[in-house]
């Protein structure tokens, strides 16, 4: 690990004095470049400087007790011995962990779509919870969100609905919110006053660009416009600006009726496909690849059950890590970020030791 961390300060050292060259600067499209994996290294070259800053220290205080110092001073030194060895092994988790492959993914935008499962009316309208829930957490994070398509019921939920947010890292902080989530709680439906139990499947799709994973053939395409419904003023129901895309060879069929223009719509409906056909290439390439290894934060399949929210205990609780809140009025507001954080840590933890048993 050592010598590649040497390798990647050095060459962060080349970087920046490229980066000081006027020949570079010149040439926008190579700077812009430069910076980009200048900054890339940075976080990974502060990190190292500081592991060796650790050595060092540890180094010299071994070499004062060497002296056979007094008491007083020999005390001293061993408190300065601890903090270097914690120092140490503490950045030394932390290289390992900057040093991991990233998920390619992480920094892209994300397609989030959420389907009301059993219960009816009430999984609606927490399938609009959970709607309001992730567009709040965007807001947070000054992400921007758009719908692609819904449909809406009556009382104000939602059968499903599709929409885009947009912001650095959405991915990463979204994906493992991907399965089914269960609400338990008094639906407003309800006189009796029964606990009812509904799910929602809440799929995160990362958007792509054109990728070698996804290839559409436009001939694979069955493309249907239709006349938009719902909710949407005097527009609806007279000109057929909406559209339904069907893959063929998968049997995937998106569909977006949220713009006026057809044409907006086609793209926000591609978007989409993109999204669904590259998860369908990625899921079959991790099935091949670690079908025998389940990351302890889940496989994100659509079916397996990931969050239990229980209103009348006011108690959310990840099954996957076993966490348990009890402030859910918060986290349905959009504070989802100590759940996020705990499914992160848990996944990076898995993956070191992971990558430990492979070593």
């Amino acid at each position: 690990m050592l010598e590649k961390l040497e390798s990647i300060e050095n060459h962060y050292e080349e970087l920046t004095m490229k980066l000081g060259d006027p020949v570079f600067l010149a040439d926008q499209q190579t700077y812009m470049k430069l910076m980009k994996e200048h900054a890339d290294l940075t976080e990974i070259v502060v990190k190292f400087r500081e592991y060796r800053s650790f050595m060092r220290q540890r180094a010299d205080a071994a070499a004062m007790y060497d002296d056979k110092p007094d008491d007083e001073m020999r005390d001293m030194i061993r408190e300065e011995l601890k903090a270097a060895e914690e120092g140490i092994g503490r950045t030394e988790r932390e290289l390992k962990l900057l040093l991991m492959p990233k998920d390619p993914n992480d920094e892209r935008n994300v397609m989030i779509e959420i389907r009301g499962g059993a219960g009816g009316e009430e999984a609606a309208l927490f399938a609009a919870t959970l709607f309001r829930m992730y567009t709040r957490y965007a807001e947070r994070r000054r992400w921007k969100t758009e719908i692609v398509d819904s449909n809406p019921t009556e009382l104000g939920g939602f059968k499903e609905i599709v929409f885009e947010i947009e912001g650095k890292g959405a991915y990463s902080r979204l994906k493992f919110e991907s399965g089914v989530h269960r609400v338990q709680r008094i639906p407003a439906t309800e006189s009796g006053g029964r606990i009812h139990t509904s799910t929602v499947t809440v799929a995160v799709l990362p958007e792509v660009d054109d990728v070698p994973e996804v290839e559409v053939n436009p001939a694979d395409l069955q493309v249907d416009t239709y006349r938009s419904s719902g909710a949407g003023g005097q527009h609806v129901n007279k000109t057929s600006s909406a559209i339904r895309i069907t893959h063929l060879p998968s049997g995937i069929i998106v569909a977006c009726q949220e713009e006026r223009s057809q044409h907006k719509n086609r793209d926000k409906a591609m978007r989409v496909l993109k999204a669904k056909l590259y998860e369908l290439a990625l899921s079959r390439q991790v099935s091949e690849v670690t079908e025998n290894r389940r990351s302890q934060v889940g496989t994100g399949d659509r079916s397996e059950r990931i969050r239990t929210y229980n209103f009348p205990q006011r108690r959310v609780s990840d099954h996957r890590i076993g966490l348990t809140l009890y402030r859910i009025e918060e986290i349905v507001d959009g504070d989802l970020d100590e759940i996020v954080d705990a499914l992160i840590t848990t996944d990076q933890s898995e993956r070191l030791s992971g990558g430990a048993d492979e070593d």
